[in-house]
This record gives structure tokens, C-alpha cells and sequence, in this order.
């Protein structure tokens, strides 16, 4: 059994901390908003999702891929309307020119599944009673605590390092989406 969480603690509750945290946690985040966050959120699960499922990362995990249940809470909250689209972070940029320098590394890919995934399969479930729309995002077609043991089996401890990778990457776009949620007071 892995200690990831342990190991990861301090990285995980100083992205817990972060005050965007708490716009999403209010229960009244502007649509327009939480929008922003989704297609910026979308970008960044995409290549990650993309560049895990050459390597079976998803093989018995099908349920757990966000990237498409994330486009259509944006398209809902947002629309089509192609001719304005909403801000992309510059965390969004450096995490995807981060994960194509580490595509050919599963393991280190599955960290960032377990701090991700993980993340919307426990306070994910209660971001989700309090957002705008539908929130496919947290939504999972199976049962959320076997999901959890399918991806731990996938872990180790010497995943930590790159989980707190992955956890400074959350923590960017929390900093920089509260500078836009600024906008929107």
C-alpha cells in the first residue's frame, strides 16, 4: 500500500488552501467564471489523458477520464460562442510543454492521474454540489471508492516527487484564476 497521500500532504494543502479554492467552495461562483476555470482545466486534463492512454494508463479505468465530461460543462456554461473565447492561464502552457517532456514516462504520468483524478473523486465530489450546471466533471459512471482502489494499486511512494509536481501545476491555476475572479466581483 502506497504512502502517497502522506508524502504529498503539505503539496496538497497548500493547493487546498488557495482562496480560488474558496470561490469554488462558496456555492456562488459567477457562470462566466467557473467557465474560464473549466476550459482551462480542460486543456491541461486533455494532454495529460492523451499522452497516459498509449500507455494503458486508463486500462481498467475507463471511467476516470475528465477531459470530455469537462468540454461539455464548459460548452453549457459558455456556449459556442466561438468569436469570444475565454482566457488561457500561462500555467496551462507550461503544463503542457511539461507533460510532452515526460509523455514517454508512464509512471510519471500516473502521478499526475493520482493527484488529478483522485482530487475529483473526493473533494471534487463536494466542489460539485456547489457549481454552476450539470458538473459531468464529477461526475464517474462507477463507483467512486472502487475507482480510488483501481487507481492506488496503480501507485507507489516513489511517486511523490512528481505528485508534488503536479500539485504546484494545481496550485498555478488556483493563483491565477483568482487574479481573473478578481473580474468578477
Amino acid at each position: 500500500m502506497s504512502n502517497l497521500r502522506e508524502l504529498t500532504k503539505d503539496s496538497h494543502m497548500a493547493a487546498e488552501r488557495s482562496p480560488f479554492v474558496k470561490v469554488l467552495f462558496s456555492g456562488h461562483i459567477n457562470p462566466k467564471l467557473y467557465a474560464i476555470y473549466l476550459k482551462n482545466q480542460y486543456s491541461m486534463y486533455d494532454i495529460l489523458e492523451t499522452c497516459a492512454m498509449p500507455h494503458g494508463l486508463f486500462d481498467g479505468l475507463p471511467e476516470i477520464r475528465r477531459a470530455p465530461a469537462i468540454q461539455e460543462d464548459f460548452l453549457e456554461l459558455w456556449g459556442t460562442d466561438v468569436e469570444k473565447q475565454p482566457p488561457v492561464l500561462p500555467v496551462v502552457h507550461d503544463y503542457a510543454q511539461y507533460i510532452s517532456s515526460i509523455k514517454d514516462n508512464p509512471y510519471r504520468l500516473m502521478a499526475h492521474i493520482y493527484v488529478r483524478h483522485m482530487g475529483d473523486l473526493s473533494g471534487g465530489q463536494m466542489i460539485s454540489k456547489r457549481i454552476p450546471g450539470s458538473g459531468r466533471y464529477y461526475q464517474f459512471d462507477g463507483e467512486p471508492q472502487k475507482i480510488k482502489e483501481a487507481i492506488r494499486a496503480k501507485l507507489d511512494d516513489g511517486m511523490a516527487e512528481e505528485a508534488r509536481v503536479c500539485f504546484s501545476y494545481a496550485k498555478r491555476v488556483f493563483d491565477e484564476m483568482m487574479e481573473i475572479a478578481k473580474q468578477y466581483e
